[in-house]
């Protein structure tokens, strides 16, 4: 018997709340992508400090509220021949067919750094790399990203072969 059909009235107010939902994350996004990318693009494009809007974004931007240290490494692998040292492409040590996922950007290189793996993964860069005569395996670290993003360190974690 009863219909459960929307009165013209009610219809509308749905609309006029559907558009002010949308009127209120498009300009929520505008703000989170001013203060996402203020600090290291938009300051610098301007050679001014830009004026910072206090909302619900934390300094970190983009990683929303996710603890993240202040310092960021990765493993680099050389190849060395005839005393001279040649930085490996990640890609063509991690090489992966798949579509849409890049294990380089997801730090997987940085397994290789694990005590131990040294026994497993030498053989492998031998196999995948004869013409070098041995591999250097670097671990470089930027300790302070956001103070400092240009200082780096870089270390000798282990070398294959001779």
């Amino acid at each position: 018997m009863f219909l459960p059909l929307m009165s013209s009235q009610k219809k509308m107010n749905n609309q006029i709340r559907n558009k002010l939902i949308s009127l209120v994350v498009v300009l929520w996004l505008a703000v989170f992508y001013y203060e996402s990318t203020c600090y290291y693009y938009l300051q610098p494009l301007f050679n001014r400090e830009l004026p910072k809007m206090k909302f619900l974004f934390p300094p970190a931007g983009w990683i929303m509220f996710y603890n993240v240290g202040d310092d960021f490494g990765y493993a680099e692998v050389y190849g060395v021949k005839n005393g001279t040292p040649e930085l490996i492409d990640p890609h063509q040590i991690l090489q992966t067919r798949a579509i849409g996922y890049d294990n380089i950007n997801r730090n997987a290189l940085l397994t290789v750094l694990t005590p131990g793996e040294d026994r497993s993964f030498c053989p492998f860069l031998r196999r995948k790399f004869p013409y070098f005569d041995k591999f250097v395996i670097t671990y470089v670290e930027y300790p302070h990203l956001a103070e400092q993003p240009f200082e780096k360190t870089q270390a000798v974690v282990y070398t294959c072969g001779e």
